[in-house]
């Protein structure tokens, strides 16, 4: 095996800095992260999965018409923004909504598309967030054009684009990691393999060692991560952006997590994994073993987790109040946007919906 080759390989085991129950690993193979970024990981952990456990009973009022949940996977939504640099590009799935509250956007716009009156409620340009992707893997091609573009314009800026396993298997993955190892794109691909698409389990996906493994074909260097040890998860993203930064090119990461509900609410899990299969995970939670490792090494108190238990709390709470107020719609917004100049068949729906609403409301 020649060198080239080599250094494009991951790791024969997922990089891992803490064991199941928060203690640290011996000589871990990356610097380990700070301290402070470690406490705002864990602080911003503690809030996603209160939004996140707010956003699944939402859902379940009505308030929502579907939620994907991400309980379980803390370390991979928070890591993933923490990586970046605020003037950095992050492309989300529509699985990443704890992301993008980590990313300090409005909770309130970050569900306008679960909630079914915006298609993206957040301004991206101002954010650097791309829309949330529901197409599987289609924002991989977005995020790569925009990180060659960066390049090509020398601002240092990296892109981030956020996977499940199950989108490794569509072409658009594949071209993205082409067009983005052949022109240099500084560009990370964030695998976050929860073991099922949907239903469809890992071993039905691929037949490759791991999916860390789909890079090298495409000359792009890749890693593994235990995706629920939070501070390998910073460690190895925060070597990949820095890859990329420097000018080396495009890097894969596949973190190795599981997603503790159902795909969504339209999902029952309990059809196709065991109870016993969650429950292994659910030791490996995230959030209990950073804390416990924080704990151990002096860096968070009693106080500072009663603290910011409380911030999520009321976090959720004021959530809550805002969305029982219901949105101000406007239809005709539909057409916007869609075309620099309407089509005249998209004038013609346009007048045709207007017509509609008029007579409605002449009902009522």
């Amino acid at each position: 095996m020649t060198g080239r080759v080599a250094e494009l390989l991951p790791s024969a085991e997922p990089v891992r800095f803490l064991t199941d129950d928060g203690a640290a690993v011996r000589r871990p193979r990356l610097p380990v992260p700070e301290p402070e970024l470690l406490r705002r990981a864990y602080r911003a952990m503690v809030v996603g999965r209160r939004f996140d456990a707010q956003a699944t009973a939402l859902t379940k009022q009505g308030r929502l018409a579907v939620y994907p949940s991400s309980h379980g996977q803390e370390a991979c939504q928070v890591g993933a923004v923490l990586a970046l640099e605020d003037g950095d590009w992050f492309f989300p799935t529509y699985r990443e909504s704890v992301a993008l509250v980590t990313r300090g956007i409005d909770p309130v716009e970050v569900l306008a598309l679960l909630r079914g009156n915006e298609h993206c409620g957040y301004d991206p340009e101002r954010h650097r967030v791309a829309p949330q992707c529901t197409p599987l893997a289609t924002q991989t091609v977005h995020a790569a054009g925009l990180a060659y573009a960066e390049r090509r314009k020398g601002t240092g800026r990296v892109a981030l684009a956020c996977v499940g396993d199950g989108a490794t298997s569509e072409g658009d993955f594949h071209e993205a990691l082409n067009f983005a190892a052949v022109f240099k794109a500084p560009v990370v691909f964030f695998v976050q393999n929860n073991q099922y698409a949907i239903s469809v389990p890992l071993e039905r996906q691929t037949a490759a060692p791991s999916l860390a493994y789909k890079g090298i074909g495409y000359g792009v260097r890749s890693e593994r991560v235990d995706g629920n040890d939070p501070v390998a998860v910073l460690a190895v993203l925060a070597a990949a952006v820095e890859h990329a930064r420097s000018g080396a090119g495009p890097f894969l990461v596949e973190a190795h997590t599981y997603r503790l509900e159902s795909h969504t609410n339209a999902d029952d899990a309990s059809r196709y994994r065991s109870d016993a299969e969650a429950e292994e995970w659910r030791r490996r939670d995230p959030v209990v073993r950073l804390e416990r490792y924080l704990r151990r090494r002096g860096h968070l108190s009693a106080d500072d987790v009663s603290a910011w238990s409380a911030e999520a709390e009321e976090f959720a709470a004021r959530l809550r109040d805002r969305m029982n107020t219901d949105p101000g719609l406007a239809p005709l917004e539909l057409f916007d946007h869609v075309y620099g100049t309407p089509t005249p068949q998209l004038e013609e729906q346009r007048e045709l919906l207007r017509a509609e609403l008029e007579a409605e409301e002449a009902l009522s």
